[in-house]
């Protein structure tokens, strides 16, 4: 199977997406923005060509790329795991005819407002929200929803760009921020405790799911830089029965958007209302979360994810023995990290 890999350098961890499609035995052909000259020699081994663009987000350019490629070699499957590459790289497969998650469940999974507007349709519990082209629109759904409101861009991964209003001063900070410039998602703050529900999925079903708790909450911790925060990867998914009723969530969630063969990242939320979706990825989790995933469980997480696109299965079970955790560890000030304690 031929398999072009979106951005195969950058962030450091991506190096392991394409060693894991060459260990199932795939043909990894790379299209980056970095010279070729900067790849690793291990790196430039594992792949058959690397094919350089200037932006890997601009469509026009993917596009091109991608049909340079086509005229040489079949492309079975065209794959990104880094949010920002989701939706060109869907744009990049409809326009080739390569199979892979859609234009329409990639657009989704990034505007929060389709997103949520379409699972509530789907039954799903979320937070309510609406997308707002103008400050006169978010101050309408403040005096509708009430305080606090989360403002955030709306195709923003996770927390970045996210700001919090408590009041009416609050927001209309919030919205000089954002300059009224382009359409926005305004979201009623959910409160309760925050956590994850990540899966390797085949063909809408998920063959392996996880779960991981976020302390404090993302906002939180955002906001006070002493705070070391962290996520713990349970090892109880199928013990506690609570998580039922999470994993049925997701499942329901993957189904409305109509994701197939993807890793995913959800956010969820229980508290005073129960429990809540927050927002999904059509990709892997970010800050190593997948590490964690591997080192708790006793897999190759990479060569996993590469054996859902090649043969289409996981080959590997999981081997929850050990709950795992990352902390992020943030002094109060710059400089460069020496030694810690009490950890």
């Amino acid at each position: 199977m031929n398999v072009i890999f979106i951005e195969p350098a950058f962030p450091a961890n991506q190096r392991e997406f394409v060693r894991g499609l060459r260990s199932v035995g795939a043909t990894v052909i790379g299209i980056g923005e970095r010279p070729v000259e900067e790849l690793d020699h291990e790196l430039r081994g594992w792949m058959l060509h690397y094919h350089r663009v200037g932006n890997v987000t601009d469509v026009d350019q993917l596009i091109d790329a991608v049909r340079w490629v086509q005229d040489k070699l079949w492309v079975d499957r065209l794959e990104a795991a880094v949010e920002a590459h989701t939706m060109a790289a869907a744009q990049a497969r409809e326009a080739c005819t390569i199979p892979g998650t859609s234009v329409h469940t990639a657009y989704l999974c990034r505007d929060k407002p389709s997103m949520k507007e379409t699972l509530r349709q789907a039954g799903v519990p979320c937070a309510d929200s609406t997308a707002a082209s103008s400050a006169d629109e978010v101050r309408a759904f403040a005096r509708r929803v009430g305080y606090p409101l989360i403002l955030k861009p709306r195709a923003a991964a996770g927390a970045s760009g996210t700001v919090r209003a408590d009041d009416a001063s609050q927001l209309e900070h919030a919205l000089a921020m954002f300059g009224g410039t382009e359409s926005i998602a305004v979201e009623e703050f959910v409160e309760g405790h925050e956590a994850f529900y990540d899966t390797l999925c085949v063909d809408g079903r998920p063959v392996y799911d996880f779960i991981s708790h976020y302390y404090p909450n993302v906002l939180e911790a955002m906001r006070e830089r002493w705070i070391s925060p962290q996520f713990i990867a349970t090892n109880r998914v199928d013990t506690v029965p609570d998580y039922g009723e999470v994993r049925e969530l997701g499942r329901r969630v993957i189904e409305a958007l109509g994701i197939g063969t993807s890793a995913t990242h959800m956010e969820w939320f229980f508290g005073p209302k129960g429990l809540r979706f927050s927002e999904i990825g059509c990709r892997p989790p970010g800050v190593r979360a997948w590490d964690l995933y591997a080192a708790g469980n006793d897999i190759d997480i990479y060569r996993q994810w590469a054996n859902t696109i090649v043969p289409g299965t996981v080959d590997q079970p999981l081997s929850p023995r050990r709950a795992a955790r990352i902390v992020a560890l943030r002094p109060d000030h710059d400089g460069q990290l020496s030694w810690y304690e009490g950890v």
